[in-house]
């Protein structure tokens, strides 16, 4: 039986233009975009309407599977809290992070992480689901239980990306000492010989365990055909290695000179939109605003804030010259979405997922009025 959705009186955001007009929706693909006021339908009031918006590293779910130390939640009351929180903040594709190898000082083991993939596995089969999840493994090279935990997502379907990444401390994100010792040491209550002490064994793991740990991701990777992301790429040997290694996203290249030399590489490069927000870094690395005006950014992921991914795309263009709404747009629809293989969706064009999100701006901060997935509204 065929559904249809007209949507008029609406600032459509298409590619690289907006126009004012209405959308056909049709058995959930966009079956027709026109410019004026020739169709009858439900009335948008002006509002704009953007493509769905494309999340590919947010690391929220753990925080409502793990609400507090030693505290675990249901794992599919987390996955629907998640998802509720996620898709009314416009986000109605979501590649879910789970970590792959702990350090020791971590509070979820990796049979967590197969609860919580699991967890969205039966809530995807039981149409419970607002937003389209899928998987995104955050691989801890460093970590001794790297390849074991990984092994644990063997024929996981759901996996779409795979990011390689080492915290430990004196490069890439935390090259700054000083800041590594702010994060960790205050988090951890350690004092300065156990931090010193702390140091030093993360940084000997990282010697042995990373370079092998990378190898082998890398190969099942390209195998199953998962895309790769490099992780706080900060000079130009980690791109270089990235691009050996076939990684098709920089996630948060930490300075200018590896961001550029990921974009010329035709690496797609992610920043967070909370830097956006904030205008820096939290690590004090290089800002995405900074990128954004030298044209090295591709890619926005709300990392630890859904709902900054929509408020980014409506505030970039106001701090940064020469970005407009449908570019910025693209950073957390089209350019997403294309990155990883999912060309049905992440813009306005007819045949194309009617995958859509009513927006208004209030005192410049962007109210999501109605989001539809598949043409069906789910929030």
């Amino acid at each position: 039986m065929t559904t249809e959705t007209v949507l008029n009186n609406a600032r459509i955001v298409l590619a690289d233009e907006i126009i004012e007009g209405s959308i056909v929706l049709r058995d959930g693909l966009i079956a027709g975009i026109d410019a004026g006021a020739g169709r009858t339908g439900e009335d948008m009031g002006g509002d704009f309407i953007i493509p769905g918006l494309v999340e590919l590293h947010t690391d929220h779910l753990e925080g409502h599977y793990a609400p507090r130390p030693k505290v675990r939640w249901n794992p599919i009351a987390a996955v629907l809290a998640h998802d509720a929180q996620v898709a009314t903040a416009g986000i109605t594709t979501v590649l879910d992070a789970l970590r792959v190898g702990m350090d020791d000082d971590a509070d979820m083991g990796s049979a967590d992480m197969r609860k919580l993939a699991d967890a969205i596995e039966d809530s995807v089969q039981q149409d419970r689901l607002r937003a389209d999840h899928f998987i995104h493994l955050r691989c801890e090279v460093s970590a001794p239980d790297c390849l074991a935990a990984f092994a644990h997502f063997d024929g996981d379907e759901r996996i779409k990306l795979a990011s390689l990444m080492d915290h430990a401390p004196g490069q890439r994100q935390f090259v700054d000492l000083e800041t590594y010792a702010y994060y960790y040491q205050r988090k951890l209550k350690l004092s300065d010989p156990d931090f010193q002490k702390f140091c030093e064994k993360r940084m000997t793991e990282s010697a042995r365990n990373s370079g092998p740990n990378r190898t082998f991701i890398a190969a099942a990777c390209h195998q199953r055909g998962i895309v790769l992301a490099s992780h706080d790429d900060a000079t130009t040997g980690h791109v270089d290695e990235a691009i050996e290694q076939g990684v098709r996203v920089a996630e948060f290249p930490t300075t200018q000179e590896a961001a550029r030399a990921s974009k010329e590489a035709g690496l797609g490069v992610l920043m967070g939109a909370p830097n956006v927000m904030r205008g820096a870094s939290h690590s004090g690395n290089v800002s995405a605003r900074t990128l954004a005006g030298d044209g090295l950014l591709d890619i926005l992921s709300s990392d630890y804030i859904p709902f900054s991914l929509i408020q980014s795309a409506f505030f970039l263009g106001d701090v940064v010259d020469g970005i407009s709404l449908p570019q910025a747009v693209a950073m957390v629809s089209k350019n997403p979405a294309e990155a990883v293989g999912l060309t049905d969706r992440g813009v306005i064009e007819q045949g194309r997922r009617a995958d859509l999100v009513r927006v208004r701006l209030d005192d410049h901060v962007p109210v999501v009025r109605t989001v539809w997935r598949q043409g069906r509204r789910v929030a």
